[in-house]
């Protein structure tokens, strides 16, 4: 879902957004749309601002200036905690209870009636997995089964706006497709996510949509597609190895220190690559292998904020 393709206006807005912490700016005007039925993927590096910009959302934190509307409107805090579901990172589930306790306790926080109490814990369980663990105490439970179960607790009131803050943070690769498969259900409901991840794989593969948060501004957002045109490139790299190193430099070519590698940048593959591989057998290059890498996400991701590691 590409921004040309959003209609109507953005279920969720922040716009102009600044928040400081003493001289820290967390937030520096920053801005994020949200569309209904998309996946958007909000990335950044350590620090970036983007717990910030969740908790302000959610009215944990209170913005310095700037506007946050919901489905058109400015809402108070209150409104806007009634109507998101909020997944934090921090397993915040209650070792102690059972599954079923822990869902019932946190259906009644959420304002869920007695009425649909009951209804709404049982597809929890069913929608989680977790139908023959619900009298298990979550103390005995393994890692992926209290992420589920988290991520359960934070949507039983059927939001329609869902923020998760790295869903799948710690999980096996199993829990992970199990945990997108319980999040692409909840969303062929009607429901809308935005999620943060470190993953950057889970955000090519998974979300519609991808926005780059960096030093408290939104620096970047789009399609994968969009956000690599405007950053690195659409050319793709080909690197040819060869069965021994080449006997010189190759027009047209990058060749690796040990001469076995050569890399050039094509376009259009279909229409370059050929000529490129007679050019090489042509100055007596046996080719062992062709790789094509396409730049993604991670090529993008360090172009827009840079290589340093910030803890």
């Amino acid at each position: 879902m590409s921004e040309s393709m959003n209609a109507g206006a953005p279920v969720l807005a922040v716009r102009g957004a600044h928040k400081t912490f003493g001289k820290l700016k967390a937030l520096e005007d920053a801005t994020l749309e949200l569309f209904e039925g998309e996946r958007l993927a909000l990335l950044g590096p350590n620090g970036a601002g983007k717990t910030t910009l969740l908790r302000s959302v959610t009215g944990r934190v209170r913005l310095d200036r700037g506007a946050i509307e919901l489905f058109g409107h400015e809402e108070p805090p209150e409104a806007r905690r009634r109507a998101i579901g909020v997944v934090p990172q921090e397993i915040a589930i209650y070792p102690l209870l059972t599954a079923r306790e822990n869902l019932e306790a946190f259906a009644r926080l959420h304002g869920v009636s007695a009425g649909d109490l009951a209804g709404r814990v049982e597809w929890a369980l069913r929608w989680t997995g977790l139908a023959d663990r619900a009298k298990s105490l979550v103390r005995d439970f393994s890692g992926g089964m209290k992420r589920r179960l988290n991520i359960a607790c934070g949507m039983l009131h059927r939001p329609r706006i869902v923020l998760l803050d790295e869903p799948t943070v710690g999980v096996d690769p199993q829990s992970r497709e199990r945990i997108y498969e319980m999040l692409e259900e909840f969303r062929a409901g009607g429901a809308t996510l935005l999620l943060t991840t470190h993953h950057l794989e889970e955000a090519e593969g998974r979300c519609d949509r991808i926005a780059i948060l960096d030093h408290g501004r939104l620096i970047a957002s789009g399609t994968l597609l969009e956000l690599i045109e405007q950053t690195v490139g659409a050319a793709r790299d080909v690197v040819l190895t060869l069965e021994r190193p080449a006997a010189g430099g190759l027009d047209g070519f990058q060749v690796s220190a040990d001469g076995r590698k050569l890399t050039s940048r094509v376009r259009d593959v279909g229409a370059e690559l050929p000529a490129l591989i007679a050019r090489a057998q042509d100055a007596a290059c046996a080719i062992e292998d062709v790789e094509v890498r396409r730049h993604g996400l991670h090529e993008v991701f360090l172009h827009l904020t840079g290589r340093e590691l910030r803890e």
